[in-house]
């Protein structure tokens, strides 16, 4: 089915299961198919929710790129909720769903059940800010020359290898499903999206206030994610963190189990209101009580 956007952007949704709604937010690298093993699992307790960003097919997939940004990711997530007449959800995301999870849960956290937040942070990190920004752009070059063949060496990133290693038919699942990325959409998500979205740490201020039952999910080999999940660790009041053992970006589907089991447990945790922000006692600046 399809929802309308509010700037008129139609929205591919595919949805199952009955329950307390779940939104899956999908990667860059990916589309609204590569959360597959998390709607078969979740669809069991709850009813979920993936959809095709804008600029995916079968998504709308507009030419002009300022229909692309941060921000219209947030507010095409929300259409979609409202769309399908959900007011709350529990919200899911990896890498680029990530972001816009986190800022889904700053713009309306009224609206978020709970929020997971998976191998988000490339480009954070004040270091290597400018450096993403311009490689973003090359990569939304390449897409738009060439999307079938830049496809392969996109999925033979630093952090993607992991998973080539591990379930080499789920990986070259994953490379084929990027080679059908639209030339339009994939340069101008990556121009609109990643390349102006804001880092974590410029975020901070709000962070803080931000009261929604957090998860963020790191794999400990996808290095540009770990230091922006310590920092929001650190920052989000109710926020817990899992580092996965030996594992790269595409979490979902690199390790399905573990990270269904993780984010089972943490929804059942904030349902029942036992997610909670961290105790004062347990102070960062303590290292061992004397008195």
């Amino acid at each position: 089915m399809y929802v309308t956007a509010r700037d008129g952007t139609k929205l591919y949704v595919e949805e199952a299961g009955a329950g307390t709604p779940i939104l899956f937010i999908h990667e860059f690298g990916g589309n609204y198919d590569a959360w597959e093993p998390q709607m078969s699992y979740f669809a069991r307790r709850h009813r979920c929710i993936t959809y095709a960003a804008r600029g995916y097919a079968p998504s709308d997939i507009p030419a002009d790129v300022e229909r692309y940004s941060q921000a219209i990711a947030v507010t095409d997530a929300i259409d979609v909720l409202n769309g399908l007449g959900i007011e709350k959800a529990h919200i899911v995301g990896l890498s680029m769903g990530g972001f816009a999870t986190v800022h889904f849960g700053l713009e309306a956290p009224e609206r978020a059940l709970s929020l997971t937040v998976a191998g988000a942070g490339y480009g954070c990190e004040k270091s290597t800010e400018e450096y993403f920004r311009g490689v973003s752009l090359k990569v939304a070059e390449n897409f738009a020359a060439d999307p079938v063949n830049f496809a392969k060496i996109y999925a033979e990133g630093a952090s993607r290898v992991q998973f080539q290693n591990k379930d080499p038919r789920g990986w070259a699942a994953f490379a084929e499903r990027l080679a059908r990325h639209d030339p339009v959409g994939a340069a101008n998500t990556m121009r609109g999206v990643q390349a102006r979205r804001p880092s974590f740490w410029d975020l901070e201020d709000r962070l803080k206030m931000m009261d929604v039952p957090t998860l963020v999910v790191v794999g400990d080999e996808d290095d540009h994610c770990l230091q922006p999940g310590i920092f929001l660790k650190r920052t989000i009041p109710a926020c817990g963190l899992v580092v996965m053992p030996k594992t790269g970006h595409t979490l979902n589907l690199e390790e399905p189990a573990a990270f269904n089991a993780l984010v089972a447990e943490f929804i059942a945790e904030a349902e029942a209101g036992a997610w909670t922000r961290r105790d004062p006692r347990a102070d960062p600046a303590q290292v061992m009580r004397t008195d």
